[in-house]
């Protein structure tokens, strides 16, 4: 079985660390990987107060990568947790959306997706800050998107559940792994040289797959649900 590898990128918006973006957007150029990029629509973390702004992301960043055919996901609102919940996937124990109501859930995917969308962004996919959310997440994306995709749940590949499909996402770095679907997830704002290094090392070994387009219509089977067990255990 050959697995299909798919890296994601997290916390992209206006502050972020400029020279770690631009050397992965350069690592992805050389090995030509198109990643799926989470972007926070309204970025109220005072932990990316640090960072650079970039006052050209909305427009030349965002179009630059548009023009690569990369694929944007909705990750979260404004990246602040407001509870310590763990919700369905439980992989930390805070949330911007687990334990939230249904109304305010539904108000901040509304407003995320109206910023992305009136800065030209088709954002098709949602994932969470910490990768926390719950079934209320699930249904204020249906009442305020059109969003049916979900990165994250490690598994052994996509299923099908409430009408979503879930994309596994498994490992915050590269490395070789037993399963159909391997999604990595990646910070770079947070990267240092080793995380590049040991990125690009595994880029040229092994070809990325772009995030797919089409998913099967299964449910998580068996050795899903161990490879989850087992994950959760260990957390």
């Amino acid at each position: 079985m050959k697995t299909k590898y798919i890296l994601r990128l997290d916390d992209a918006c206006p502050k972020m660390k400029i020279e770690n973006w631009d050397r992965i957007e350069e690592l992805c150029n050389k090995y030509n990987v198109k990643p799926l990029v989470g972007i926070i629509p309204d970025c109220k973390d005072k932990d990316f107060d640090s960072f650079d702004v970039d006052l050209e992301f909305w427009n030349k960043r965002i179009n630059r990568w548009q023009m690569k055919n990369w694929r944007f996901a909705l990750h979260g609102f404004n990246h602040v947790f407001l509870t310590r919940e763990k919700g369905i996937n439980p992989v930390n124990n805070r949330s911007e959306f687990a334990g939230v109501s249904l109304p305010l859930q539904e108000k901040m995917i509304k407003e995320g997706m109206k910023i992305l969308k009136d800065n030209n962004i088709n954002a098709d996919v949602f994932f969470a800050p910490a990768h926390t959310f719950d079934l209320n997440t699930l249904e204020a994306l249906k009442r305020a998107s059109d969003i049916r995709i979900i990165s994250d749940s490690p598994t052994n590949d996509i299923y099908k559940y409430k009408d979503f499909y879930f994309v596994p996402q498994q490992s915050g770095r590269v490395r070789k792994l037993p399963f159909k679907v391997v999604t990595f997830c990646y910070h770079p704002n947070n990267m240092v040289d080793k995380d590049f290094d040991e990125l690009e090392n595994f880029m040229k070994n092994h070809s990325f797959d772009e995030f797919p387009t089409s998913f099967p219509n299964r449910q998580k089977g068996l050795f899903d649900k161990i490879v989850s067990l087992l994950y959760f255990l260990r957390k």
